[in-house]
């Protein structure tokens, strides 16, 4: 038995040493880097995106747990180029399961809906499940997506691996002993309980389930603000997955492999990785990893990461009790996602924001902001920014406005107060330190609105040619019975009762100029709804003509005026000569 262990451990140091040459002399000749084999069974507990600061685990979402180090071929799939269109068939290498497919690119989706400056590519996804779980050993899922039967890694009992006692009561793992890793990325349950996601809407976060556990990796390797389009960033996501420079490598090597072109195959039908990272206890049946752990050779080797000396005891549950050699140290600049790390701001439930001119909005603007592990963020400070010239502020008379988040994740600004004039504006949050999450709303401000508008009397409106008409003509306008202030209101010299056909006869008012016009705009009700028009003046026709008025909302009234040509003046009759009255006695005349 010792000897066969030996065989084993040294086949297995010397698929290590093949593929990091291999993957050396790829980088050499530019050919896509080689990468591990198909699904490990053992998975690495560290893929699963806990908190890299996680004790026991020596920051790793796997637990440093074995996987597969198979390598793609030294040839690209067949018709490279980009893998958004799929070759209907290709290299075995190079398929994936179609539930495992649909599902690492709705993560993508997901993803860069709320983290878009993460630029995550399912492709990675699919390189770490490739190396974790082999696809979920090649496709074994239920039509829901779940491993079908569960994936298990080794029990992190300190024999050959790390030393990770229980923490979920073994309600995933089912071995309320020691933790195992779990599902087809591999998450221990201590960084499943952080990251994981409920991604397909079941109600439940279950790490076996491929869609819930591969939009968990992709925020895992999103966190701190990674850019994965830039290497550095990239290296550093994979290395807190599993802290190995070969891990890294194969993942590497697999990611290049399949941005080189995939193809879809059925569920059940990918191929099977072979070669693990560490020997791993016997696989009883079709559980792989779920088999009790056998005692490694007294030496394993430190590069791998199932061979690194046991953490120190310090670190709880990280090692044996008996004195070893500290783990190495990560990576310098590693980021750590504490549970508090700003991951993500989405909407909260916003609906349209639509005000008329001068009226409070209905709606206020809300948003949610997560941790980088998907959980609500408290006490996120949130700036909430008016931009546009519409006169809109917040309750206050400010532009700019900051809000905390409050226990839910939840921030909602201040009420907004429409402006006087209509049109368009946008309200921006904006949340997060480094590269800041934005989320911009489109609002709406409306003119004022009458749905009726009347004279205010009934007077007989009449002018003599040539001259201005007595009465002024005054109108009121009403919303829904109550008077309409600030509405604007159109005057035109019309033909028709309907408005359709404008008339250049009549009557008319008078421009700043003195010019006559016959449409007037720019009119605007008082605060009573009411409104005096200007003087209207009549031109040499006499007639009855019609002037139409017309508010915003729908609301208009056709007033009759009427022209009078001037009264002719009568003659005036000649005096009659004055007849002498009947009193008088004519004088009589001297001879």
């Amino acid at each position: 038995m010792a000897a066969h262990m030996r065989r084993r451990l040294r086949r297995g140091a010397t698929t290590t040493a093949v593929a990091a040459a291999a993957v050396a002399a790829l980088a050499a000749s530019q050919a896509p880097a080689a990468t591990l084999s198909e699904g490990s069974a053992g998975g690495d507990p560290q893929a699963a995106g806990e908190d890299t600061a996680s004790a026991g685990n020596d920051g790793a979402a796997t637990g440093n747990s074995p996987y597969y180090t198979d390598l793609p071929p030294l040839v690209t799939p067949d018709r490279p180029g980009s893998s958004s269109n799929l070759p209907a068939a290709g290299r075995a290498e190079a398929g994936i399961p179609a539930t495992i497919l649909a599902a690492y690119k709705q993560a993508e989706r997901t993803v860069a809906t709320t983290d878009p400056t993460c630029r995550l590519p399912w492709q990675l996804l699919a390189a770490i499940g490739k190396v974790e779980s082999g696809q979920a050993g090649g496709g074994r899922v239920d039509a829901d997506g779940t491993a079908s039967p569960r994936i298990l890694g080794p029990a992190l009992n300190g024999q050959g691996f790390a030393l990770i006692k229980d923490t979920d009561g073994g309600a995933y793992d089912g071995d309320a002993v020691h933790d195992r890793a779990v599902g087809p990325m591999q998450f221990i349950p201590s960084t499943w309980a952080s990251w994981g996601q409920d991604a397909n809407g079941d109600g439940r976060k279950d790490p076996n389930n491929i869609y819930d556990a591969a939009l968990a990796a992709g925020r895992y390797l999103c966190a701190n603000d990674r850019d994965l389009a830039v290497s550095a960033d990239l290296d550093k996501a994979v290395l807190s997955y599993n802290r190995s420079t070969e891990y890294l490598n194969t993942v590497r090597s697999w990611l290049s492999y399949y941005q080189r072109g995939t193809h879809e195959v059925p569920d059940g039908a990918g191929t099977l990785p072979t070669t693990p990272s560490t020997p791993l206890p016997t696989l009883p049946g079709p559980r792989p990893g779920s088999g009790p752990s056998v005692t490694p050779s007294p030496k394993p080797s430190p590069s791998k990461p199932g061979g690194k000396p046991s953490p120190s005891p310090s670190k709880p549950g990280g090692g044996s009790t008996s004195p070893t050699p500290k783990p190495p140290t990560p990576p310098t600049g590693e980021p750590t996602p504490p549970a508090e790390t700003f991951g993500s701001l989405e909407n909260a439930g916003t609906g349209p924001l639509r005000a008329t001119a001068g009226a409070s909005f209905d709606e206020r603007v809300s948003v949610r902001a997560r941790n980088a592990l998907g959980a609500p963020l408290a006490k996120a400070p949130v700036t909430f920014t008016v931009t546009g010239d519409t006169g809109t502020l917040f309750a206050g008379g400010k532009k700019t406005v900051v809000v905390r988040t409050g226990a839910d994740g939840t921030a909602t600004a201040p009420e907004l107060r429409a402006g006087e004039k209509a049109g368009e504006f946008t309200v921006t949050a904006t949340a997060g330190i480094g590269r800041p999450r934005t989320l911009t709303y489109a609002a709406t401000v409306t003119a004022r609105q009458a749905d009726a508008i009347a004279r205010t009397d009934d007077k007989e409106l009449v002018a003599v040619s040539g001259e201005k008409f007595t009465d002024a003509v005054t109108v009121r306008a009403t919303y829904k019975d109550a008077a309409a202030p600030g509405v604007a209101v159109t005057a035109t010299m019309v033909k028709d009762r309907l408005g359709v056909i404008d008339n250049d006869k009549g009557p008319y008012f008078e421009d700043e100029a003195g010019k006559p016009v016959r449409t007037l705009t720019g009119l605007t009700t008082d605060a009573d709804g009411k409104l005096r028009l200007p003087d209207i003046h009549a031109d040499g026709e006499a007639g009855t003509y019609l002037l139409r008025l017309t508010t915003e909302g729908g609301g208009s009234v056709v007033v009759e005026l009427t022209v009078k040509a001037p009264a002719e003046t009568a003659p005036e009759e000649p005096a009659s000569p004055k007849a002498p009255k009947a009193t008088e006695t004519p004088q009589a005349v001297k001879p």
